[in-house]
């Protein structure tokens, strides 16, 4: 009886470590765009409705593939950008407007900007 509790003992404790191991942060929280691209993005706000994120990006300089929840955006800037989506692979260009505001759904992106001025934007991000 004593070798089953023990066996038993040892069983649970490797389920546990298994767990302990195998446990991810949650989803997108690794590709949270203050986290991978913190040279890029600045927190300006944030409680238990909206995240808002100003980014910043200089002219030619790439962003590493983060996401975004669904929102709004409002571009502070005339610029343009090369947009990689995942996990399809698209890419695509899109042309900002100085005082454009835009909905947007949840994405995972990489980001280029094309243009010769640097991008500037305000990311207002829903959480519920």
């Amino acid at each position: 009886m004593r070798k089953l509790f023990v066996g038993s003992l040892a069983v649970l404790g490797s389920i546990a470590f298994v767990g302990l191991v195998t446990t991810r942060a949650p989803a997108g929280e690794e590709l949270d765009p203050l986290k991978v691209a913190g040279d890029t993005h600045k927190l300006v706000l944030e409680n238990a409705f909206v995240r808002v994120i100003q980014s910043k990006v200089p002219a030619g300089k790439s962003e590493p593939k983060h996401s975004h929840p669904h929102g709004l955006t409002v571009y502070l800037a005339d610029y343009t950008i090369e947009q990689k989506t995942f996990p399809d692979g698209k890419v695509t260009t899109h042309e900002r407007k100085f005082g454009t505001v835009v909905w947007g759904e949840a994405v995972v992106h990489e980001v280029k900007n094309i243009s010769k001025n640097a991008s500037h934007a305000i990311r207002i991000e829903l959480k519920h």
